[in-house]
């Protein structure tokens, strides 16, 4: 059966989910996004060759699967909009908006809905993301197939079955990637204070960053194997991580995330306000 997918909002992250599944075969014309500016709709239409329109309640009319791509901060009036065709359609709706939780989602879109709300992250636009998905009771196996196939086209899917654990999510993987630009813009001024050439430094950052990375992904140890297997003895890495532990990295850590998820709690709660 000829499946079609409409995205609410033709933004970054909409745009990556597009390209992901246009490379892993979706055929264009099965693909439909919306936007209010009709440049940006023209010009994704004529990038990626898919259908572009300005009026969301078109696009959902046609749709057997509905992502919702806009901002947190409009998504409510968007979604009341679309619940009377999302009341008679019945698509799959996968809302891709940070921190607006299923029960307020629910609501706007008249209830009984099959939902599905995910946590993406911003190397997702790189096809290299890490999402988190949730679905409600209502989502059937075959619907959290679709889901789950949908997400991994810009990267690594992952279920939850408890949605208040989107709030650590979006601590640990919706914001993780700035913890790392952090942790490499400290390294490249810390080397260029200890003489490297500015190019020198951001470049072996961002290589010993990406070699890291890559170990770990493909190995099948921890993190604390792979670190103990390049600390010798009395060393220049065990004198570095010494440092690093004496400073409490571990309780920073801790505490940045606990303070992100507690972050996300208050705006979950404020985005989802009546």
């Amino acid at each position: 059966m000829t499946r079609h997918i409409a995205f609410i909002g033709a933004g970054n992250m909409a745009g990556a989910l597009i390209g992901g599944l246009i490379a892993d075969g979706v055929p264009p014309g099965h693909l439909i996004a919306t936007d209010p500016s009709a440049d940006k709709c023209s010009a994704l239409s004529e990038a990626t060759g898919i259908r572009t329109l300005q009026d969301n309640g078109a696009a959902a009319a046609m749709a057997d699967t509905l992502v919702l791509a806009v901002k947190p901060q409009i998504l409510r009036e968007v979604a009341e909009a679309l619940a009377a065709t999302v009341q008679q359609r019945r698509p799959l709706v996968i809302s891709i908006a940070a921190g607006i939780r299923c029960d307020s989602l629910q609501a706007w879109l008249g209830g009984d809905v099959a939902l599905v709300r995910t946590m993406p992250n911003t190397p997702a636009i790189i096809q290299s993301g890490a999402t988190v998905l949730y679905a409600t009771p209502g989502v059937s196996s075959a619907q959290r197939e679709q889901a789950e196939s949908l997400m991994r086209a810009v990267g690594l899917a992952q279920w939850v079955d408890d949605e208040s654990l989107m709030d650590a999510v979006t601590a640990l993987s919706g914001s993780g990637p700035a913890y790392f630009f952090l942790v490499m813009e400290a390294l490249e001024a810390a080397a260029r204070d200890l003489g490297l050439a500015p190019e020198t430094a951001h470049l072996l950052t961002l290589q010993t960053a990406f070699g890291a990375a890559r170990m770990a992904l493909e190995s099948s140890d921890p993190p604390e194997v792979l670190r103990a297997r390049v600390t010798s003895p009395g060393g220049t890495t065990e004198r570095a991580l010494d440092t690093l532990e004496d400073g409490g990295i571990r309780d920073l850590f801790r505490r940045a995330l606990t303070a992100a998820r507690d972050r996300s709690i208050e705006l979950s709660r404020s985005l989802g306000g009546a």
